[in-house]
């Protein structure tokens, strides 16, 4: 998401190329990037991502994106959107397809569910807030549309609570609709809510998860402890992370960085072998802006922690329990 904001074209080919050399075969992106959202950056990480793809052979990589939901103010995608019904997943398909130079994406994804529920930092759920939504069985028909069309192999959730994904593995076995096959949420040391209801339905209902912010925006590289003005995306763009802001989170960043320093590893190598050595965990997206953070971040699928470490941060946990939810 930082392709087309953060990094140029060339600066992107560099690191897709890095990471295909050493091995990485899943590519993600979605409609909405750039981050931040903006109308000028709309689409770019996409086309950035097809730019590249072009020149691979497609069977070898797997190739993931997302369709954008409504009630976010993003009045130049669709004009809203709307919601997610069967217009709007078609619409943004065709548009993904496009900037992508693909015939077909092999993981689809609704980038956030229409209804309403806590995401992006909110923690609690709002009856208060409820309004009129896409029932489930119609965003699933209109997933299965693009499934039979040939356009969309697999489908997927983001940004979900355990209700939403029982509803959506309930109506696909009654109506025979695309079973969803993974759900791509934040998680991460600052945030460790996933395990509470989410690990063990997902992994019954063989839902995997693609576990996004694996280093809380920067925070657990350490970066911000000496310098908070240091660059970065919690710098560069106000407001941006709001979920980071919250009481506890430095205290907590710098109980782990502590732990990294005991056992002779950088914050971020520890933040990223916690995160790919879960046991739920089945990939992990980074988002690094330079090569030499890719190279960091790549090393750390080589890495194990030991159960020296792993009591040490559940120790952390015990006192800094997800501080940013």
């Amino acid at each position: 998401m930082t392709y087309g904001q953060q990094n140029t074209e060339g600066e992107a080919h560099a690191q897709l190329d890095l990471a295909r050399d050493a091995g990485v075969n899943f590519i993600d992106t979605a409609e909405l990037y750039a981050v931040p959202a903006r109308a000028e950056t709309y689409g770019a990480s996409e086309r950035i991502v097809g730019s590249w793809l072009r020149r691979q052979r497609r069977d070898q990589i797997v190739l993931a994106t997302k369709v954008a939901g409504p009630a976010r103010g993003l009045s130049w995608i669709r004009g809203g959107p709307p919601a997610l019904d069967a217009d709007n997943i078609r619409a943004a398909i065709d548009g993904s397809l496009s900037r992508l130079q693909t015939d077909y994406v092999d993981l689809y994804q609704l980038h956030w569910p229409e209804r309403n529920q806590p995401m992006f930092g909110q923690w609690q759920y709002d009856p208060a807030r409820e309004r009129e939504c896409t029932s489930i069985h119609d965003q699933l028909e209109a997933l299965s549309g693009l499934v039979k069309a040939g356009k969309v192999r697999y489908v997927g959730l983001s940004n979900e609570h355990p209700w939403g994904v029982t509803e959506f593995l309930r109506l696909a076995r009654e109506h025979a609709l695309p079973t969803v096959v993974s759900i791509q949420n934040a998680y991460n040391l600052l945030n460790r809510v996933y395990e509470y209801g989410m690990a063990e339905l997902c992994a019954r209902e063989q839902v995997g998860l693609l576990a996004y912010s694996p280093l809380g925006f920067g925070l657990l590289t350490g970066k911000y402890l000496d310098n908070p003005s240091a660059p970065g995306r919690l710098t560069a763009f106000e407001g941006f992370g709001q979920r980071y802001g919250k009481p506890g989170v430095p205290a907590a960043v710098a109980a782990y960085a502590q732990v990294a320093k005991d056992f002779g590893r950088t914050p971020a190598q520890l933040a990223m072998a916690f995160v790919v050595g879960r046991w739920f965990v089945n990939s992990t997206i980074i988002g690094a802006t330079s090569l030499d953070q890719l190279k960091e971040n790549l090393a750390a699928a080589d890495m194990t922690l030991s159960a020296d470490e792993l009591a040490a941060i559940e120790a952390v946990h015990l006192q800094w329990s997800n501080p940013a939810p």
